[in-house]
């Protein structure tokens, strides 16, 4: 079941007037509260005016959304929903960081992690979900650089994970 749509650039395009909040009540979502540290680390660090997140994992309602692997127990369509929603677990704990999300000047590098099965080759694909949402709700400030890795196991079976860089307004 797909609780989170996929959504194109192109539809950014059409609301550059928009909020980030604005947007993304515009898509029928709503941002959780920033998920807390599951081990002794920062859920997100400022430096100057860069803040980067830890990894951010797919968690909804304290649940974890599609564990398991990319090729074996998860879709790409599964992981591209994760992928979202581990994106508004990142947006949350930048609102937290920034104080406003109209801070971000720009998201500047997404870092993703996703768990898979030997052979597994849609990494891409899987992350499209954490672009597309990234670029939909700060549009063209949702432009980023964006790392895709698979790896063999990933805490607590998340499907993927996601870090974010983002520089804001002096």
């Amino acid at each position: 079941m797909t609780i989170l749509g996929r959504f194109d650039s192109d539809d950014a395009k059409l609301h550059n007037a928009m909020t980030a909040l604005e947007n993304i009540a515009r898509m029928g979502l709503m941002l959780p509260e920033p998920p807390a540290a599951v081990s002794n680390y920062e859920t997100w660090v400022q430096s100057g005016h860069l803040i980067v997140t830890s990894g951010q994992l797919p968690w909804r309602d304290g649940v974890m959304c599609h564990p398991g692997r990319l090729g074996a127990e998860v879709s790409i369509e599964q992981g591209n929903e994760a992928a979202r929603i581990a994106t508004l677990n990142g947006i949350a704990q930048l609102q937290q960081a920034a104080g406003d999300l109209e801070r971000v000047a720009r998201i500047v590098r997404v870092e993703g992690n996703v768990h898979c099965s030997p052979g597994f080759r849609d990494h891409p694909q899987v992350l499209d979900g954490c672009s597309d949402l990234l670029a939909a709700v700060f549009e063209t400030r949702g432009r980023h650089t964006r790392t895709a890795l698979g790896i063999a196991a990933m805490p607590l079976d998340a499907c993927v994970q996601l870090s974010f860089w983002a520089e804001l307004h002096g």
